[in-house]
């Protein structure tokens, strides 16, 4: 006789996605996952206020002080809490990386952000529905960045060596210098 299974087989799904959150790398995708509604939060709402409200410039430099903002919280937070880093920042190996990263999200932002703008003008679209426009914009660009992003974080710039994991006795901590 088969083996029973005392879950039901609708909460199987539910039962290993609780368990799959409960590891090391669900928690890191959980936490970068809140750094990136924070960091959401903080650039939709500086270029909604600077774009949509101040009217201080165009979109596209909105847009950039908006993702420059941003930035500065979600370096913080996914190097402190989502990947548990402390001490100081590495200039090359984190630092630098980490803005070029935002740089090429920025960039990609620019470019939806900016055709958004000129849609909006063209069809002669009130301000707020340009406004909407230029932050569904810059919002969908950093969506579709949203996992590379964590990969490359979390392979390549908040790294750490860990020899307890591997089969050593002690952590080796690399030297961290801004």
């Amino acid at each position: 006789m088969p083996d029973t299974i005392d879950v039901p087989p609708s909460r199987l799904g539910v039962a290993s996605l609780i368990e799959w959150i409960r590891s090391p790398l669900g928690r890191k995708v959980v936490k970068y996952s809140m750094v990136s509604v924070v960091s959401t939060i903080v650039s939709q709402a500086v270029l909604f206020l600077t774009y949509g409200v101040l009217r201080l410039w165009p979109a596209v430099a909105c847009n950039i002080v908006a993702n420059v903002v941003a930035a500065v919280p979600s370096y913080y937070l996914n190097r402190n809490w989502a990947w548990g880093k402390s001490g100081r920042s590495h200039l090359f190996k984190e630092v630098l990386p980490f803005w070029a990263s935002s740089l090429a999200g920025m960039a990609l932002s620019i470019m939806t952000v900016d055709f958004a703008q000129r849609f909006a003008q063209s069809n002669n679209l009130s301000h707020l529905a340009a406004s909407v426009l230029v932050n569904t914009a810059n919002l969908t660009a950093f969506g579709v960045l949203w996992l590379a992003k964590f990969i490359l974080y979390n392979r390549l710039l908040f790294v750490t060596h860990d020899k307890a994991a591997i089969g050593g006795a002690a952590s080796e901590a690399e030297p961290e210098s801004v």
